[in-house]
């Protein structure tokens, strides 16, 4: 039994249907998690226009991304089970506080510290609200068609949400400043927080239990060397000391965590739901649909501004087109999970989104080959979606409702670490192929070239993606 009081405010649906109830509170978690999602490639278009107005070196510009994805990938689980224990309204609420507030400190930052304060606070409001509504939306719908469509919705919208801060960071930046990919959270934030409290029904985990400290510093500190160690080798080469160091405490610190969770009499990620065949098999196809889809938005992104030459603007717009085929596999992935289920529908997506990534492999210097980027991108995002509704099934289903924070928060670090991944891996790939392309050919030649190699190692991660899920993921499961 669960403190939520939903079933006592209305009669249950029809089956298949929401009542008038769960549509606002459909509307308002996934307005949530949009913002959320959108918050974290917002100013990747306008970094450069970032660095020169606040006066960041070249080299430091990466920080803006690293100061959100550090907290928000490192304490995700960590806040997950945080949430089922003391309330998921109350942390959903405390987050997107935490969200306005840094979002204000970015949006009026007067130096780099102020911006990589507010973006710090930005990612760990990211950490704690994320888990929180996910969590909130699956135990608002009983599990089968309702909670299907809901998370195929909500999968639409934070894939498309990274998308969107794409597009929308390019045009604020060009028509107003970008200071507004900041700013335009605050009043968004309000709203949410001012009608939540009066829609959505407290819960948390009804069995009274201790906070596991041990499990909390070991997993938080492990995720976090882990994205500091990704990062700094995307900047400084794989064979950067401070990035093997940092890799190696990770690892390290994340194998302590499993034996302590083995040994913890209140463990803060019990092993038998991270052993368990659909929560472990669908993590593993959420990261790869995650670190593979939001790369091809970096890639796409350099391969439109370095070698076509197109602004920011018209770069955000020609990714809307991805945006579009996100949105539309998530609309329809319901649907086609009723009908083929989880497993083969998530194989179906990774097909899909690989053979249209493969396909990119067409793009050349000519400015004719936008068409092409366009249509690819749109069938890729549409597979993409696809997967990641499979995934975010296969990794909620078949648990109790006071475990359902714990798995939506290994979701949610999943997608959060799987984005800092997938994009200084291809960035590497990619630079190292342009730098040895540089030695017999022009500049724009050379970093087509490292595209096409990034693109070549993305679409057959993610063809690897359908076999492992295939092989792994049973039916029985």
């Amino acid at each position: 039994m669960t403190t939520s009081t939903h079933s006592q405010v209305a009669p249950p649906p029809v089956a298949g249907r929401m009542d008038a109830r769960q549509k606002l509170i459909l509307v308002l978690l996934l307005g949530a998690q949009f913002m959320l999602a959108v918050d974290f490639s917002i100013l990747n278009v306008a970094l450069p226009v970032v660095g020169d107005g606040l006066g960041f070196s070249l080299d430091n510009l990466q920080w803006i991304a690293t100061a959100f994805a550090l907290p928000a990938a490192g304490f995700t689980l960590l806040f997950g089970r945080v949430a089922d224990l003391f309330g998921r309204r109350r942390m959903l609420l405390a987050g997107l506080a935490l969200l306005a507030a840094g979002s204000l400190i970015g949006g009026l930052a007067a130096s780099p510290a102020m911006l990589l304060t507010g973006r710090v606070l930005q990612g760990l409001a990211t950490a704690i609200a994320t888990p929180a509504a996910l969590s909130l939306l699956t135990t608002s719908f009983p599990e089968g068609p309702l909670r299907t469509k809901a998370l195929g919705l909500n999968g639409a919208l934070m894939s498309a949400g990274f998308t969107a801060g794409a597009v929308l960071g390019g045009v604020l930046t060009d028509l107003l400043s970008w200071r507004w990919a900041f700013l335009v959270n605050v009043p968004v934030a309000v709203i949410i927080l001012a009608v939540a409290p009066a829609l959505i029904s407290e819960s948390r985990s009804p069995h009274a239990t201790r906070f596991d400290v041990p499990g909390a510093v070991t997993v938080s500190g492990g995720l976090l060397a882990l994205v500091y160690g990704i990062t700094a080798a995307g900047r400084d080469g794989w064979g950067s000391r401070l990035a093997l160091g940092a890799l190696a405490l990770a690892a390290a610190l994340l194998v302590a965590f499993w034996f302590v969770e083995r040994r913890s009499p209140a463990p803060l990620a019990p092993l038998r739901v991270l052993t368990r065949r659909t929560v472990t098999w669908g993590n593993v196809g959420g990261f790869i649909a995650f670190a593979t889809e939001t790369s091809v938005v970096f890639l796409m992104t350099l391969y439109l501004q370095q070698v076509l030459g197109y602004s920011p603007l018209v770069t955000g717009l020609a990714l809307g087109m991805l945006g579009a085929g996100t949105f539309a596999g998530g609309i329809a992935a319901p649907r086609i999970i009723g009908r083929l289920g989880t497993r083969v529908t998530l194989i179906l997506g990774f097909v899909v989104q690989g053979l249209a990534t493969a396909a990119l492999l067409g793009l050349g210097e000519a400015r004719g080959s936008l068409a092409l980027m366009l249509v690819a991108t749109a069938i890729g995002g549409f597979g993409n979606l696809l997967a990641i509704v499979a995934f975010m099934g296969a990794a909620t289903s078949g648990l109790p409702e006071e475990e359902q924070g714990l798995a939506t928060g290994l979701a949610t670090m999943t997608q959060q670490v799987a984005i800092t991944l997938g994009i200084p891996v291809m960035s590497a790939i990619a630079t190292a192929r342009t730098s040895t392309l540089n030695i017999s050919a022009t500049h724009t030649v050379a970093i087509l070239g490292g595209v096409h190699m990034a693109i070549i190692v993305n679409a057959a991660i993610t063809l690897a993606g359908a076999a492992l899920v295939a092989i792994f993921l049973r039916r029985a499961a």
